[in-house]
């Protein structure tokens, strides 16, 4: 079985090694940025391609959500596998005569970043059973946490990561241009941030809550807007207006 990933980003990039450390022959890198190909095609030692597309059992389109279908025009092999990994669109966005399914890590990745992929959920959707089992023998290579999923299904689980890492990510980069106007280092704060994510390994996320919000503070609510303007101000607010609303403040 011969597989090739289309994508030089984070996603492709992370995807290729998984497979090479995990055994999986994949015979070619492919797509437009030759500088990101070529970094990941001297690290893994495998072949790459901006021009020719190469002959294989199964494509895994690694790319934005907006880039899929056009990508998925490129293969024109009849009898391969495509599979996208979105977690938002459906199989049917694969625009060919090919079986189409979709191959979903859920992970926020990036180059710089070194991953754990044993640990890393896998969604598949499959249009029959052969590939479905096909799928699942490849992601139990790379994980030991593997699953099936509708694509109506994934539309809710990629929603979720959204909530759970996207935007607590987006309000780590908020609170650092907090800190870093005050010249405090940010530093101070990775007991803390590391303290929140450990406690929801233990406590449900409802039950760890705590803050100003929580205990309907209102001298200290009011006091933090007095520090606040424009855009960092409304999303305060809109943040403590949730709280109280999930504790009925």
């Amino acid at each position: 079985m011969q597989v090739v990933i289309i994508g030089s980003g984070n996603v492709a990039s992370h995807m290729a090694k998984a497979f090479v450390l995990n055994g999986i022959p994949l015979i070619q890198v492919f797509g437009r940025n030759s500088e990101e190909l070529k970094k990941i095609a001297e690290e893994l030692n495998v072949p790459y391609s901006t021009e020719h597309l190469a002959e294989a059992d199964v494509y895994f389109i690694c790319v934005s959500d907006n880039s899929i279908e056009d990508v998925s025009k490129l293969i024109t092999k009849k009898d391969g596998l495509v599979a996208h990994t979105s977690g938002s669109l459906p199989k049917e966005i694969l625009v060919g005569e090919y079986r189409k399914s979709s191959f979903y890590p859920l992970q926020t990745f990036s180059k710089s970043k070194a991953l754990d992929y044993k640990k890393i959920p896998f969604f598949i959707e499959a249009e029959n059973e052969a590939d479905k089992e096909l799928l699942f023998e490849l992601a139990n290579k790379v994980s030991e946490n593997v699953m099936e999923s509708s694509h109506e299904k994934r539309k809710y689980i990629h929603l979720t990561a959204v909530f759970a890492c996207n935007f607590v990510n987006h309000l780590f980069s908020k609170a650092k241009e907090i800190s870093d106007s005050q010249k405090i280092p940010f530093d101070y704060f990775l007991p803390l941030i590391d303290e929140t994510v450990q406690k929801i390994h233990e406590i449900e996320p409802k039950l760890a809550q705590t803050g100003p919000a929580v205990r309907n503070d209102v001298r200290v609510l009011q006091l933090h807007e007095q520090l606040l303007k424009d855009e960092s101000l409304e999303i305060y607010k809109t943040m403590n207006h949730s709280i109280k609303k999930m504790y009925e403040l």
